[in-house]
């Protein structure tokens, strides 16, 4: 069976660099993005089978792109991470996904993944 796909998207080049090392390790394939713009661009969005979203980025936030893969009519499960955002914008990630807060530990966000995934 072919590893499950990871889409990372966040601002911070260590923050996708620790977690592209947390998830390969733990046997997924993944792809990172600097920015949405970025990701938007990334040809095989269909073939991603969870995505994780930064909450605050500079131009288009995490829930923006999640609102935009919607009017897309595509459907990817997402976990959002913040270590700043404000509480409106985590209640409003929540209606939509899962919501780490940073920083969290490798397994809460493989219990998240796993969850958005299978949920």
């Amino acid at each position: 069976m072919p590893s499950r796909l990871i889409a990372i998207v966040d601002d911070e080049e260590a923050v996708r660099d620790s977690l592209l090392d947390l998830l390969e390790v733990s046997g997924y394939s993944v792809v990172t993005f600097a920015s949405a713009a970025e990701f938007l661009q990334f040809p095989q969005i269909p073939d991603i089978n969870c995505l994780v979203l930064d909450i605050s980025m500079p131009g288009m936030s995490g829930i923006d792109i999640s609102k935009e893969l919607g009017r897309r009519n595509i459907a990817i499960p997402v976990v959002f991470m913040t270590g700043h955002a404000q509480q409106s914008l985590i209640n409003e990630a929540k209606r939509t996904g899962i919501c780490l807060l940073k920083p969290f530990v490798g397994a809460e966000l493989r219990t998240a993944i796993e969850k958005a995934m299978n949920g």
